[in-house]
């Protein structure tokens, strides 16, 4: 009898998620809105660091857990910038569309109105979706001068909604292209089982292709961190694809990607590696 219930209960979430898949939710009250906060090192025309956290939301880099690394770039003469862009007090509830003109609006309006910040030197750095974020961002935007991609994904994947059936982006006011989510994700993603969720997506190499971020197009030099045993999304081979993009379009710029063991946060604790890289940017 237990099972026959829980049976039931599987088919009308399922039931639920193909009815919700077919709506697309309204955009936020507070779409292109975000909170921001900058902290500036000694000294003036300090090259600055744009930090923005992943699919959890909230300003991640002007949290304490990650102060002693702030403190850590701030002490190497970088100026941070970090980037609520949802789930904080004036920011989108949710992933879903994120503007990236409002972004890099944002970004340059800071950089500009602060005579410490040297404007020609703007890097980005994202972990896991922040990562998809940036890098979707520099695609763009020749104003942005590199990257530092942590367990970061090659293409675009949708919106962290219930339905899922819009993009995480939006550049000029159109949808960036997505990976959509088949409906037989559902069972892995009611298990917790992102990995085998992300990995469903992957399959379909048609909308993969298409999804493919033009890393290709980025201004500057890129670093990618990844760790073997991620078990929310494969980021190992996804940023070997990314790499394998730019070896197929002849990118001018140094580029770097460094594998450690570990699961999805591992390359956190690897921050020597990302010093060494900003070191090599002055």
């Amino acid at each position: 009898m237990k099972m026959k219930i829980a049976g039931i209960g599987v088919f009308f979430l399922a039931v639920i998620f193909f009815y919700v898949g077919w709506r697309t939710p309204s955009l936020s009250d507070n779409h292109g809105k975000m909170d921001t906060h900058l902290y500036l090192s000694d000294g003036a025309k300090q090259p600055l660091i744009v930090a923005f956290g992943g699919g959890s939301g909230g300003n991640d880099w002007e949290r304490n857990y990650l102060k002693n690394k702030r403190d850590s770039i701030l002490a190497h003469g970088f100026a941070v910038l970090a980037i609520g862009y949802f789930k904080t007090e004036n920011s989108p509830g949710s992933l879903d569309r994120i503007s990236l003109n409002a972004i890099t609006d944002t970004i340059l309006s800071i950089a500009k109105r602060i005579p410490q910040i040297d404007t020609a030197r703007i890097i980005l750095m994202g972990a896991s979706k922040g990562g998809e974020l940036v890098l979707n961002l520099a695609s763009r935007y020749s104003c942005f001068k590199g990257v530092i991609a942590l367990s970061t994904s090659h293409i675009s994947f949708p919106a962290i909604t219930i339905s899922a059936n819009t993009s995480s982006w939006m550049h000029n006011e159109r949808e960036v292209t997505y990976v959509p989510a088949p409906f037989k994700t559902l069972w892995p993603a009611l298990k917790g089982d992102l990995l085998g969720a992300f990995s469903m997506m992957l399959e379909n190499t048609e909308a993969v292709t298409k999804a493919e971020i033009e890393v290709e197009k980025i201004n500057g030099p890129i670093f990618i961190l990844s760790a073997e045993q991620d078990e929310q999304w494969p980021a190992k081979e996804m940023s070997e694809q990314l790499v394998e993009r730019l070896k197929q379009k002849n990118f001018t710029h140094r580029y770097e990607h460094i594998v450690v063991k570990g699961t999805h946060i591992e390359p956190l604790n690897h921050f020597d590696k990302v010093y060494a890289f900003l070191d090599g940017l002055k």
